[in-house]
């Protein structure tokens, strides 16, 4: 191995990183039509929903976000190269909660609502590198909120024609881990920051009132 000339304050330094493989930015969105009755454990004796409003929330699930249900092999010709990249079916799981706003402005919270979702992706992905999204936006609302029906004994909603949509905006990448070798500068401390003392303070004087101007001693 060739010996490598070091500058004064450099090191050769090994360090593990993800190497990205590859990397898309995608748009994706779609609807829900949640049915049926659904669980809000706020609910109480009196809650009516007269004047009552329907809004949404989503983020991804707390258990296993993105599932790699299927990886193949596909060869492609780019700029006149073959190329052998990998095909990937994935499966997206949201965890979406209803929101009703009453119109004594009390907000009633749904149970969690598991949703899942399934995209293929073409990536430089082989086997055995990692694939990891992450929503540089996630949001939902309500298309339509159709009809709902309160069971206060149940503490449940049912909808009707509820129309949720969800809409991303999704980095992906393929990642594997690698350790890599380059020379780098030793990091030196920031000078700190001046600070003045402040001059010396001096109570303000009542002079009109102490001492007597009027009556001053020769």
């Amino acid at each position: 191995m060739q010996e490598k000339k070091l500058c004064e304050g450099q090191e050769l330094i090994c360090i593990n990183v993800d190497k990205v493989y590859d990397w898309i930015v995608k748009e994706n969105s779609f609807d829900i039509f949640p049915t049926g009755a659904i669980s809000f454990p706020g609910i109480l004796p009196t809650t009516t929903l007269v004047g009552a409003t329907v809004s949404c929330d989503v983020t991804p699930a707390a258990m296993n976000p993105i599932v790699i249900t299927n990886r193949d092999n596909r060869p492609f010709c780019i700029d006149g190269k073959n190329v052998m990249l990998q095909q990937l079916n994935i499966q997206k799981n949201f965890d979406v909660t209803i929101l009703v706003t009453l119109a004594s402005g009390l907000v009633l919270t749904s149970a969690i609502i598991p949703v899942s979702r399934c995209e293929q992706v073409t990536l430089c992905a082989p086997e055995g590198t990692d694939v990891a999204i992450t929503y540089t936006d996630l949001d939902c609302f309500v298309c339509s909120p159709g009809t709902f029906t309160i069971d206060t004994t149940a503490l449940t909603i049912t909808f009707t024609g509820l129309n949720i949509s969800v809409a991303t905006c999704q980095s992906i990448q393929s990642t594997f881990p690698v350790t890599v070798e380059f020379l780098a500068d030793y990091c030196e401390p920031r000078d700190d920051l001046p600070t003045a003392c402040p001059p010396p303070m001096r109570p303000q004087q009542c002079s009109v009132v102490f001492p007597d101007g009027g009556n001053c001693c020769h």
